[in-house]
């Protein structure tokens, strides 16, 4: 543990009390008083209260650069990072250890509980000013001072266990810590275990739950962005999801997989989120009606930026560095539009001359390839194309570029226009996708039918239209073999379609304990050679060897914090 983390600087505080405005939640940076001011002033002015809470939400950042334009997609099979020197090779290439550490949150999730914690012990004593916040205005809930509280305390309740889980995902456990520790306090103590950390978020996610309203849309449009009960149900669902998962479930005990249905189902239950019409524009908040639709149930703030673009965009584009680029494995993972079936299947209708004809159509939204139009321009990936591959250091090295998250309206050379978006933590998919996922582990082939009915939501969203998985075997019809595992195979598989690029994949192979078989293998692209103006050749390659070993399922804490804290104890295989 950091002492500077846990002793009460009061100056380092007020100086992180960078809150919101009050009418601009989220969205501006700015601080309405001082920094000379008294720990006793602070709580007692409503505006500082208030926005010290704003400030813990400013631990929970957006995920679109890790450092060189990588997104953590690049550190797993979906893409590979144009800057083969990046720092996030670290993962791929064998060097991630305790002193070359990469995606390090440690000292910022405890900075961030520490000031839930501060929040929460403080906050009843607090001068508040009951303000109008919920729908509908003026009601009774905008007017009383313990409603207030009350929704205050939720929302400092959810962000612990938010920050609580972001530890738990990487490190395997964490110390939990629930007060705010000064220096005369025992610092250097060892992580709680699993279970302990799992019960710990759970009870701060049922505590959020308690005080928050339902969903985004009982939030006013000037506070929509907060947590809700929805959220913590989403956080629940996903960490219950990771326990009951082989990597800490390696027995298989149902009930785990039982609680992971139950607290998918939960949120469903609560009938305030579905699937958003448009896939690319659940990203893209500057689209018209776009913002907080109802898929999205928890998200950062929203950036008003172009960099997304001008960093992953292809070459050709105004100088674009083209950063993240799928791999071949990640193409190939999406099935025909045709026939609802993989690539890999003989009756699939697949072409390897033709190979991106007739793919789901969540292939041409999430990947730019040899062909595909972005802003109003074709996409040249082949070999001499104008974003082809080995054209400069920035060039594809797969042979295809991310699409995912980018807008046509996003303007980055010349007089800028900059895109409103946020980085999505939980939508909607997601807790279906879960859902599904858990009814297959308990109930197996006799819960084929509902597994099915809730992957079929998200295949039929406007503009996708998959064809409906079904059981029986018949041209066309997206068959699902009827067997546990093969369903299984077919609910990871719609997972790392419908969430690719979105942090899962790294996370889901690790909890699926399938790392060495998916990770410690080379990743490929599509050398695309122009044969006429409108034919090509195409002819996978190797482009990056990779290594997984089974230390690399946890992430190593450093060694700066060791040195600290040597009682928190090394991940497996790191010392």
């Amino acid at each position: 543990m950091k002492k500077n983390i846990f002793y009460p600087i009061l100056a380092f505080v007020l100086l992180l009390v960078a809150g919101c405005k009050k009418d601009d939640f989220l969205q501006d940076g700015s601080f309405s008083g001082t920094n000379d001011i008294t720990e006793a002033q602070l709580w007692a002015n409503p505006d500082y209260a208030r926005n010290f809470l704003n400030n813990v939400y400013s631990v929970v950042s957006d995920r679109y650069n890790l450092g060189d334009g990588a997104l953590l997609a690049s550190g797993t099979d979906e893409a590979v990072n144009s800057n083969l020197n990046a720092s996030i090779s670290t993962i791929n290439n064998g060097t991630w250890s305790p002193v070359r550490t990469f995606d390090d949150v440690y000292v910022d999730m405890y900075v961030g509980i520490r000031k839930a914690n501060m929040f929460l012990e403080k906050i009843d004593a607090a001068a508040i000013v009951p303000i109008d916040e919920v729908l509908p205005a003026n009601v009774a809930e905008n007017q009383t001072l313990a409603s207030q509280i009350e929704r205050l305390k939720g929302q400092a309740y959810f962000l612990r266990a938010f920050f609580e889980f972001e530890l738990l995902k990487r490190y395997g456990s964490f110390a939990i810590v629930t007060k705010t520790l000064t220096i005369n306090d025992k610092l250097d103590v060892p992580r709680n275990t699993f279970d302990q950390c799992v019960a710990q978020i759970s009870a701060d996610c049922e505590s959020a739950i308690s005080l928050l309203p339902l969903s985004p849309s009982e939030w006013n449009t000037t506070n929509r962005g907060r947590a809700t009960k929805t959220s913590a149900m989403a956080l629940k669902s996903r960490m219950l999801l990771y326990a009951a998962s082989p990597q800490y479930n390696p027995t298989n005990d149902v009930t785990k997989w039982q609680a992971a249905l139950d607290a998918a189902k939960r949120v469903m239950d609560t009938g305030k989120h579905g699937i958003y019409s448009s896939y690319p524009n659940i990203w893209l908040w500057n689209v018209s009606g776009a913002a907080y639709n109802t898929e999205v149930i928890f998200a950062t703030q929203t950036l008003n930026t172009n960099s997304i673009e001008s960093t992953n965009a292809p070459v050709s584009y105004d100088g674009a560095t083209g950063r993240t680029n799928p791999t071949q494995e990640m193409v190939d993972a999406f099935e025909m539009k045709t026939t609802g079936r993989p690539i890999t299947d003989a009756a699939s209708g697949y072409s390897a001359t033709a190979p991106y004809t007739n793919r789901d159509p969540r292939l041409n939204f999430a990947v730019m390839y040899n062909g595909s139009t972005f802003k109003s321009k074709p996409v040249e990936t082949f070999v001499g194309g104008k974003d082809g591959l080995g054209l400069n250091v920035n060039a594809t090295k797969t042979g295809y570029y991310m699409r995912k998250y980018l807008s046509e309206s996003a303007v980055w050379a010349g007089t800028a226009t900059n895109i409103r978006r946020p980085w999505i933590l939980f939508r909607y998919a997601e807790i279906l996708l879960n859902y599904a996922e858990a009814v297959n582990e308990v109930q197996g082939v006799a819960g084929q039918t509902e597994v099915l009915r809730v992957l079929n939501l998200i295949r039929a969203r406007t503009g996708v239209a998959m064809p409906a998985l079904q059981t029986t075997n018949a041209a066309g019809n997206g068959y699902v073999a009827p067997t546990k595992d093969e369903l299984r195979k077919r609910i990871h598989n719609e997972r790392r379609v419908e969430l690719c690029f979105e942090e899962h994949r790294f996370y889901d192979v690790r909890r699926w304990k399938e790392g060495e078989a998916t990770f410690n293998k080379p990743v490929t692209g599509m050398r695309i050679v122009q044969l006429t103006p409108t034919t090509f050749s195409y002819t996978p390659f190797t482009v990056e060897n990779r290594v997984f070993a089974v230390r690399n399922y946890l992430y190593p804490i450093s060694q700066t914090e060791l040195n600290k804290a040597p009682n928190l104890g090394q991940n497996p295989g790191y010392q």
